[in-house]
C-alpha cells in the first residue's frame, strides 16, 4: 500500500464518520460543522483523484458559501430540534437499510463509468490543456442548459431561505432602515422652555388661621 492509497482510506473514513454525525448530532450547529468536515474530506479525496478544480470548488462554494448560509438560517430560525428527533433511533435501522439499497443501486449504475481499464485514452491536446480547462469546455458547451437550470434552482432556494428568515414573529425585533433615514430632529427631540426661577405655589403660600 502506497501513500496515496493510505490517504484515500483515511479521508474516506473521516468522510463516513462526519456524514454519520451529521444525522446523529443533537445540536443543529454541530451537525452543520460535521457537514463542513465531510465536505473538506470529500475535497481531499477529489484532490487525490487529480480533480483539483472539483476539490477547490467544493471548498470555496459549499464550505465557504453554502454552509455559512445554512448556519445563518439555522441560527435565525431557532428550530426546536427535540421535536424532530423523537423516535429517531427507532426508525434508524429502516433508514439505514434504505440508504444501503440506494448506495448499492448507485454503485450498480455508476460502476461501468468508473471502470479504469475501459476508460478512453486522452489525447495529447487534452493532457496539455489540463483538467480545469477540459471541464470548462464540457460544461459550457455540452452541458450549458443543465447548468443554467441548476443556477435557477439555486437562486430560488436562496430566495426561499431569505423569505423564511424575514417572516413575522412575535419575539423578533427589527428596525425599518427607510424610517431611520427619514427621521428628523423634531421627531426625536422636543425642546421645552422653562423659567430660571421656580415660583412658590399659591396653595402653599396661604397658611391656615392660627398657624404661623
Amino acid at each position: 500500500m502506497n501513500t496515496t492509497t493510505a490517504l484515500f482510506y483515511v479521508f474516506s473514513a473521516v468522510l463516513l464518520f462526519a456524514a454519520f454525525r451529521v444525522i446523529t448530532a443533537r445540536s443543529t450547529v454541530h451537525a452543520a460543522l460535521f457537514l463542513v468536515l465531510a465536505f473538506f474530506s470529500a475535497s481531499c479525496v477529489w484532490m487525490l483523484l487529480k480533480a483539483e478544480f472539483l476539490a477547490i470548488t467544493l471548498v470555496l462554494v459549499y464550505v465557504g458559501a453554502v454552509m455559512v448560509l445554512f448556519l445563518f438560517v439555522v441560527m435565525m430560525l431557532d428550530i426546536n430540534t427535540d421535536a424532530f428527533r423523537q423516535n429517531f433511533w427507532r426508525h434508524f435501522p429502516v433508514a439505514g437499510l434504505i440508504g444501503a439499497v440506494i448506495a448499492l443501486e448507485m454503485a450498480a449504475v455508476l460502476y461501468q463509468g468508473f471502470y479504469v481499464p475501459e476508460a478512453p485514452a486522452l489525447s495529447e491536446a487534452a493532457i496539455q490543456a489540463g483538467n480545469t480547462k477540459m471541464l470548462g469546455i464540457e460544461m459550457y458547451t455540452k452541458y450549458l442548459y443543465p447548468l443554467q437550470i441548476a443556477a435557477v434552482l439555486l437562486l430560488v432556494a436562496i430566495i426561499a431561505a431569505i423569505a423564511l428568515t424575514l417572516r413575522r414573529r412575535k419575539d423578533s425585533r427589527a428596525m425599518n432602515p427607510s424610517e431611520q433615514v427619514r427621521v428628523k430632529k423634531a421627531d426625536r427631540v422636543r425642546l421645552v422652555k422653562m423659567k430660571p426661577t421656580i415660583e412658590t405655589p399659591a396653595a402653599a403660600a396661604v397658611q391656615p388661621e392660627g398657624k404661623q
